[in-house]
């Protein structure tokens, strides 16, 4: 569905990413695990359209492309959910879902477009309920939502225009543990629709919940990757940490 060749990325001296591969297979969960600095970000970036790799290919369903932006990546069905979730919280939750992209009525004879706003209330109510997503209503403004609800928000508006591929960044990282559970069986439904998904997380739970392939990166290249099947959690922190041999098993690995 989704491959990086050889990608690299050059902010001056500095070297963010070094001839990095990945490949996302159609209706596949991949999380991307490293430290603080391992690059991470930068590829989703890049995935994204909002970095363009100063080496190497981009390849979606098979055919190299190119983004000069993430509007050309969007129009081929990539989005992107942000750590920030680049919601406006002044704005009810359907104004957030169409936003840039909002459902108009022709008025003066098609002379003047306006943002149909019954349309959009009801676009905005049948895809959350289509989504299992429960809020009061559309029309709640997005600051007075929870953690939780900010984050279906942002997911439910990267899946509003048929995406193909959402990326996610830390989707759970300030999510009280009730919530966690919520936007973890989302992005599970999200596979059942057959949406591939990328998942940046440090988290090993949510790493082990919906992935079903993990890699790592370390310093920027490639370290190693796994089927979640063939790997154990203390293996995957042994490669964010650096390291290939075998790491003692950790104390949370016991807990039943």
């Amino acid at each position: 569905m989704l491959e990086a060749r050889n990608v690299s990325k050059y902010f001056g001296a500095v070297t963010a990413l070094r001839d990095v591969d990945l490949q996302l297979w159609p209706g596949e969960v991949l999380g991307v695990v490293g430290d603080n600095g391992a690059g991470k970000s930068t590829l989703m970036k890049v995935l994204s359209g909002l970095y363009p790799p100063s080496k190497g290919s981009l390849h979606f369903d098979g055919n190299e492309v190119q983004f000069h932006s993430p509007r050309d990546a969007r129009d081929l069905g990539i989005e992107m959910v942000y750590q920030d979730l680049a919601l406006a919280g002044n704005m009810n939750i359907a104004e957030n879902i169409y936003l840039g992209r909002e459902p108009k009525r022709k008025v003066l004879g098609g002379l003047i477009s306006l943002f149909d706003h019954k349309k959009g209330l009801q676009m905005a109510k049948d895809h959350l309920d289509n989504l299992k997503i429960q809020v009061k209503s559309v029309e709640q403004k997005v600051e007075e939502l929870s953690g939780g609800q900010r984050q279906a928000v942002a997911i439910a508006r990267s899946i509003a225009f048929q995406a193909r591929v959402v990326i996610m960044d830390e989707p759970t990282a300030a999510l009280a543990i009730k919530e966690v559970g919520k936007v973890l069986d989302m992005i599970v439904g999200l596979k059942d629709r057959g949406i591939s998904v990328v998942i940046i997380s440090h988290r090993m739970d949510d790493i082990f919940y919906v992935c079903d392939r993990v890699m790592a990166l370390y310093h920027g290249a490639n370290f190693s990757e796994s089927h979640l099947k063939d790997t154990s959690r203390s293996e995957v922190i042994g490669w964010i940490m650096g390291t290939k041999e075998n790491v003692r098993e950790l104390a949370h690995d016991r807990v039943k």
